[in-house]
């Protein structure tokens, strides 16, 4: 089993089916349950073939897994989520002569039923295909979301305190594996507030919320700030539960959340547009229409603040064949910081601050998971075994990728020139 990956070359230690074992001695386990796994890796070498075998059970990290895929990213095996360094003519030698050695030959085994069919819906960021997009992703169940976000209920990078990346909890009780895990719920109401005071929210003030979510900071922003707030989404499982939640809160009549596509919004204009964790759907090519689109719903001296992940590993094109695109974000795309500010700036925009906030998603990520491995077990029975490990995939794999600078993510705020100049100093939202 030892030449499957290279173990010479990767800090991994590989077990197989037969209970055998290579690799260094205590190194990061990566477990081959199935000759299945090498077929797949055969027929689909590199990420792909990889993350299906994950999905399907049939490869495990039984330990650590931020550090069996922090091995595996090192030799550029599971970089997340750019291109990956395929494999080597050597490589593939030695795999296809060690499936044959192992029996594993054999046809292609069908993909996970938690793969993406989305590309098969429609012409790319039509409405209708990124309804579907939206779907696989955010429409998996409100209960598992829950069980991995916590009370927040905030799908986006948190904002932690200083001294979060020094000790292993910001507040509170430590998760099993160290990860943060109590300080998550302070840190993502930190995060909105922080998108509140940087838009100048004041009473009586009508806000809207590109990508809404499940309400979190519609509720917080009317609850804290008196404003009014519209939340637009196309996952209807977010929107029921978001509007429950503004129910509960005794903010009907100042929270209102449609399952409605930004493109089709026309009762501007707003005071201030928040966009948190949203534009990573849109895609590069209509990235000028959609800042074009939100520069118009809001009112002169009105802000934007524009929260999304960037790719920073230079110029990129999304890999149909890798696993965020097939299993987790159909059709998402990142842009660098650089495309964003041109998109924003090029649409009139004038570029009040820029954030970057890379090491506090890392942080987010690896409370996240924490959360999830916490509660493995009904979070399979709420969402499935695939499904809950396409999850714990993407989410460890992503926190790489922040930490090694793969991809960033940033809080650019904005404002439509004209009304009332804003404040001369930072000073008014730090």
């Amino acid at each position: 089993m030892g030449v499957v990956l290279g173990t010479g070359q990767i800090p991994l230690r590989l077990r197989a089916w037969d209970g055998s074992e290579a690799g260094p001695a205590g190194a990061p386990v990566l477990e081959f349950r199935s000759r299945r796994a090498l077929r797949r890796i055969l027929w689909s070498p590199g990420q792909l073939g990889l993350s299906r075998a994950y999905v399907a059970g049939e490869i495990d990290a039984p330990g650590d897994i931020f550090a069996a895929f922090t091995a595996l990213s090192s030799a550029g095996k599971f970089a997340e989520p750019g291109p990956f360094r395929p494999p080597s003519a050597k490589e593939l030698w030695l795999l296809l002569r060690t499936a044959v050695r192992l029996g594993a030959l054999g046809p292609n085994p069908a993909p996970p039923p938690e793969e993406a069919r989305v590309a098969k819906k429609g012409m790319m960021h039509s409405r209708r295909r990124d309804a579907a997009a939206i779907s696989h992703h955010y429409d998996v169940g409100n209960d598992f979301y829950a069980l991995v976000l916590g009370p927040s209920m905030v799908y986006s990078c948190a904002v932690w305190p200083d001294d979060a990346a020094e000790r292993p909890a910001a507040s509170g009780a430590t998760a099993a594996d160290g990860t943060l895990d109590t300080g998550l719920d302070a840190a993502q109401e930190a995060k909105l507030d922080l998108v509140c005071r940087k838009l100048g929210l004041q009473p009586g003030m009508r806000i809207l919320d590109v990508g809404c979510g499940w309400g979190s900071f519609a509720i917080h922003a009317a609850a804290r700030y008196g404003v009014s707030v519209v939340g637009v989404t196309l996952s209807t499982e977010q929107a029921g539960l978001a509007r429950k939640r503004a129910a509960e809160a005794g903010l009907t009549g100042s929270v209102e959340i449609r399952v409605q596509d930004y493109r089709d919004v026309q009762d501007g204009p707003f005071d201030a547009i928040s966009s948190i964790g949203m534009s990573e759907h849109v895609g590069r090519a209509q990235m000028p229409a959609y800042a074009a689109a939100l520069f118009g719903l809001l009112r002169p001296g009105g802000r934007l603040l524009n929260h999304a992940i960037s790719w920073n590993a230079g110029p990129t094109s999304p890999d149909p064949d890798s696993f965020i695109p097939r299993y987790v974000f159909p059709d998402g795309e990142m842009i660098s910081l650089g495309e964003m500010v041109d998109a924003l700036e090029s649409a009139r925009f004038e570029v009040l601050d820029v954030e970057a906030l890379r090491r506090h998603y890392a942080l987010t990520l690896r409370s996240w998971v924490g959360r999830l491995e916490q509660n493995w077990e009904e979070a399979v029975q709420l969402a499935g075994a695939g499904r809950a490990r396409v999850w714990r995939l993407y989410m460890a794999a992503s926190a790489i990728g922040f930490e090694n600078g793969l991809t960033g993510v940033n809080q650019v705020l904005v404002r439509r020139p004209g009304g009332e100049e804003p404040p001369l100093r930072r000073s008014a939202w730090l």
